[in-house]
């Protein structure tokens, strides 16, 4: 069996109730719709069939919730995903491992109680989350709660980027990205930074079984390792308006340990230089097969993991085992 760890839908009633409670989202919702397969598993099943004995593991796609609405809406939203992708997955055991299941972290308490829903009740194999929520990094001490909660119910976290073009501008004398570079480079970058913040607040050390699975193969972290590693190891050296210097040896181990505590993923879009470097970089025990479906390419994604030199065990793991200890199947 192949797994695809992190791929996307986006349910039916969740789009019709998203139009009802945020009728000013409706060309969010519409942009959604054009991408047909996220709603039309006919169309869906047909991309799936292109690989022999394939499975998938279903979220949410962009935007996040917390970008949607309040956390109110948000929670709502996610509640009627949750339970469309659950009934999704009970409906059909041969195309859909299970789900991670949506939340708003704009209400950390409501999204624990939806998380403990979801995969006490569901039978989520865990959870989505974002690089940010509505503009908060994942280190804001609020935050913890959420963290503490998924580390008891020891079920892996999701890590997807979100940027927009109007998030960050590229120059300053610009008001927003072009090219989409915001969605080329941002989110590598994003991602990255979202990690290395989790690192520096001593996730780790708070958590040290627990499971972050990144997209994109750990976005810029693995082909810049050597500036993540030694080139971090003098942090606050470049800095003179606040004081680092406290920041690593609060780390119980050296920084870089903590990294390769992450999961990988090959959403690459088809391509084999980064996934190599991110096999060097996590090991072949942290790499999930994934190919951001419908978004991402299913058949280029798995012939190009296919054609790379890797012993036959390494190619098991990354198409099957590690997603399926993750996942508990």
């Amino acid at each position: 069996m192949i797994i695809d760890i992190y791929t996307h839908i986006a349910p039916k009633t969740f789009l019709d109730r998203m139009v009802t409670l945020a009728p000013k989202l409706g060309n969010i919702v519409n942009r959604l719709l054009a991408v047909k397969p996220l709603s039309d598993l006919d169309l869906r099943f047909k991309a799936m069939d292109t690989v022999p004995d394939y499975r998938q593991l279903v979220s949410l796609p962009n935007p996040s919730l917390e970008e949607i609405g309040p956390a109110d809406t948000g929670l709502e939203l996610a509640r009627i995903a949750n339970d469309e992708m659950a009934d999704l997955c009970r409906k059909y055991p041969d195309r859909f491992v299970g789900f991670a299941a949506a939340l708003h972290l704009g209400d950390v308490e409501g999204s624990i109680r939806e998380a403990d829903r979801a995969i006490e009740k569901l039978g989520a194999k865990g959870v989505l989350i974002y690089n940010h929520v509505a503009g908060l990094p994942l280190d804001d001490k609020r935050f913890r709660p959420f963290f503490d909660a998924m580390a008891k119910h020891d079920r892996p976290i999701w890590l997807h980027p979100t940027r927009t073009a109007g998030a960050m501008p590229d120059y300053a004398s610009e008001d927003k990205s072009r090219y989409e570079m915001w969605w080329c480079f941002g989110w590598p970058y994003d991602t990255s930074v979202a990690m290395t913040r989790l690192v520096f607040d001593g996730l780790f050390d708070r958590h040290p079984d627990i499971k972050i699975i990144t997209h994109h193969c750990g976005g810029m972290i693995p082909f810049f390792d050597g500036r993540v590693g030694p080139g971090l190891e003098v942090l606050g050296a470049r800095t003179s308006d606040e004081d680092y210097s406290r920041v690593l040896p609060s780390l119980k181990k050296p920084h870089m340990d903590y990294f390769k505590q992450f999961y990988g993923d090959t959403a690459m879009f088809g391509a084999t230089l980064g996934v190599k470097c991110g096999l060097e970089f996590f090991g072949p025990e942290k790499i999930v097969f994934a190919t951001d479906s419908p978004l991402g390419p299913i058949r280029k994604t798995f012939d190009g993991i296919d054609s790379m030199e890797l012993d036959a065990a390494t190619k098991k793991q990354i198409f099957y085992g590690n997603a399926a200890r993750l996942l508990r199947l």
